[in-house]
């Protein structure tokens, strides 16, 4: 795996931010979260006029070996047929775009489906999905580091484009399963607690699941030495050609000082795996909601991580990340356009 060279934020700013939000025209504290946010991003952009510029989403797409293991409700041919959905418009995810104004990059990154004659969607792929890790990797070496350094490149196609926040969405049926078997292998959660009812599974389909993983893992844990139970591996063993992608893209937009806008339990679940090769990533990440999916609560507690949005999503895509936009900007327009007491000439009264 390439190597990232990720540094956190220089802290000694954040004295002159606070000052400047405490002496907005306005009772201190008041605007409430506004205000952690606001000041967040002038730590990511060392500024305190911080500014958000070509917002773009990246959407990647790819099947999973382990949905052959029926432990999804929605047969893998939803995720080539919602990509066409998506080139032609029609997702949710393209309503939030087009609605908050975001360039949308739809990549094909392991489709099980040839996507190539389809407008609008980047050919990426590496193979018709992944392996089921049921029975061993589900991406070998090679695969994994293509899918790293395919991530990392869009996001560099979108900061030389201008932008400076970007927010990551996934297609791929049946990637809450290796997004469960992370949260528990990484975050030292038991199973049982991670494991949710997908796109809508019932309570035997999630005992099914959680048989499926538990297997999984156990078949991980006895081929796997201690010296190759690394991060890295464990996530190639177990994640989405998308998922990987996805890392990469966290990881070179953390390079490039970008702010990370996370989504569900699908993407907090990749926010996780990413803070444990680079911790300092997460300095540049802003968790956009808290969704309905099994565990995403516990997984961002994980990470002590405060949602600004709790709107029972669960969709996927990076919808809920996209919906949480217009909230960091009202945080930006209230530190650079609200004035301050002395200008306002208002009596201070706190």
């Amino acid at each position: 795996m390439r190597k990232f060279e990720i540094r956190r934020p220089d802290h000694a700013i954040m004295a002159d931010v606070q000052t400047k939000i405490d002496n907005l025209n306005k009772p201190k504290g008041s605007l409430g979260r506004l205000e952690d946010i606001a000041a967040r991003l002038c730590l990511i952009q060392q500024s305190l006029t911080p500014k958000l510029i070509n917002p773009c989403h990246l959407l990647f797409g790819g099947d999973h070996g382990i949905e052959r293991e029926g432990v999804s409700i929605s047969p893998r041919e939803v995720t080539w047929q919602q990509m066409i959905n998506f080139a032609n418009g029609g997702g949710g995810v393209n309503m939030f775009c087009r609605q908050h104004g975001f360039k949308l990059y739809l990549v094909d990154i392991g489709v099980d489906y040839d996507l190539s004659g389809c407008d609008g969607i980047i050919n990426k792929k590496i193979a018709n999905g992944t392996a089921s890790f049921l029975y061993g990797p589900a991406m070998d070496k090679d695969q994994f580091d293509t899918a790293i350094n395919i991530g990392a490149s869009l996001v560099d196609e979108c900061h030389n484009n201008g932008c400076n926040i970007i927010s990551i969405g996934e297609m791929g049926i049946a990637n809450t399963s290796p997004s469960s078997v992370w949260m528990s292998l990484f975050g030292q959660v038991p199973l049982k607690d991670c494991v949710g009812a997908g796109a809508g599974l019932n309570s035997q389909g999630i005992k099914h699941k959680y048989e499926i993983l538990s297997e999984a893992i156990k078949n991980y844990k006895d081929n796997t030495t201690d010296e190759d139970d690394s991060t890295e591996n464990i996530i190639r063993y177990f994640g989405g050609f998308e998922m990987v992608g996805t890392i990469g893209a966290m990881l070179r937009a953390a390079e490039l000082r970008m702010i990370i806008l996370i989504d569900g339990f699908i993407m907090t679940a990749c926010a996780l795996a990413v803070s444990k090769l680079y911790p300092e990533t997460q300095d540049y990440m802003i968790f956009g909601h808290v969704g309905d999916e099994g565990g995403h609560r516990r997984l961002l507690n994980l990470m002590e991580a405060k949602p600004i949005l709790d709107l029972g999503l669960r969709l996927g895509e990076g919808t809920g990340a996209i919906c949480a936009f217009p909230i960091i900007d009202s945080a930006v327009r209230m530190i650079n356009e609200m004035n301050n007491f002395d200008n306002a000439h208002i009596t201070k009264y706190f």
